[in-house]
């Protein structure tokens, strides 16, 4: 694809924006960059142009990416003085790819359309390695005419780009990924634990498993995890928590159960509660080893 160069900005710069604006960059673009904490390396060694506010970077780019954390971070990062919302102009354009409230993205992008900019809520699925291997699968609500705009810039980052509706629509999309991302670890990690403690090789039944029904991407990855022990995020637990939370009070409100989701929610609470809030969440497993007394690659007794 026939990428035209722009000016962009990217705020946020952690394990995830690092990656993602260094795609931007190395694309051609002149992009304006701003993280609260140190500039990654990477970037400082770029031709990223640093500067020192969300306001400054809006009022010299005509694209505005964020990627932070959660719905504050987003809310301040758009709103709080010297934030974006201070240097827009007519026709620019914010593309939050943070995953936050459905809700409070369908709030933000009033207020940025009242200013006369327009609006993306663009969240990610694919966690560290698919935005290093420029892989991630992006669900973007907003208008369409936008949507065409931003989408050579979003093919920088991403493979699998989809145009799920309006505003909150690609969060909300988000929100479901994370269900069933929570639900399937906890459905590996059960499945592994079990045939552990039967006292079959883990190991060998993933791999059983994997060219199976049961294959999912989930098996092959965080299943990989469980028996080789690697818990070093990825995707931190409380990042997963935090996705989970959305879920569920944007569950209560509109009335729905989700039940396996708060149990979920429960094993990656027992896992904080262990000291790790940091562990990658396909860390789930230890909460049921511990129920279990057993840990997978264990001899069974």
């Amino acid at each position: 694809m026939n990428t035209p160069t722009h000016n962009i900005g990217f705020i946020g710069l952690g394990i995830m924006g690092s990656p993602m604006a260094g795609h931007l960059i190395a694309a051609g673009n002149t992009v304006y960059v701003y993280t609260r904490s140190k500039i990654p390396e990477a970037i400082a060694c770029s031709r990223a142009k640093i500067c020192q506010s969300p306001q400054e970077v809006a009022q010299r780019a005509d694209i505005i990416f964020t990627m932070v954390p959660d719905t504050p971070d987003v809310e301040s990062v758009l709103f709080a003085p010297n934030g974006v919302a201070s240097g827009l102009s007519q026709g620019k354009i914010v593309v939050d790819m943070s995953s936050i409230s459905p809700l409070a993205t369908k709030d933000f992008a009033k207020k940025i359309k009242e200013m006369g900019g327009d609006y993306l809520d663009a969240p990610v699925s694919g966690g560290e390695v698919g935005a290093k291997n420029a892989t991630l699968s992006i669900m973007v609500g907003g208008a369409e005419a936008t949507f065409e705009r931003v989408k050579p810039f979003l093919a920088l980052m991403g493979k699998n780009i989809t145009h799920v509706g309006g505003n909150g629509d690609g969060q909300t999309a988000k929100v479901a990924n994370q269900i069933i991302v929570a639900l399937t670890i906890e459905a590996v990690s059960e499945a592994l634990l079990f045939a552990a403690r039967a006292g079959a090789d883990p190991a060998k039944v993933r791999q059983a498993l994997m060219g199976g029904f049961a294959a999912s991407r989930i098996l092959e990855v965080h299943g990989e995890r469980m028996v080789r022990r690697t818990f070093d995020p990825g995707f931190r637990i409380e990042l997963h928590q935090k996705d989970l939370n959305l879920a569920l009070s944007s569950a209560r409100s509109l009335g729905v159960s989700l039940p396996n989701t708060a149990t979920a929610q429960e094993l990656f609470n027992a896992c904080v509660a262990h000291g790790g809030k940091a562990w990658d969440h396909s860390a789930m497993v230890r909460a049921l080893e511990q129920l279990a007394n057993f840990e997978i690659g264990q001899k069974p007794l």
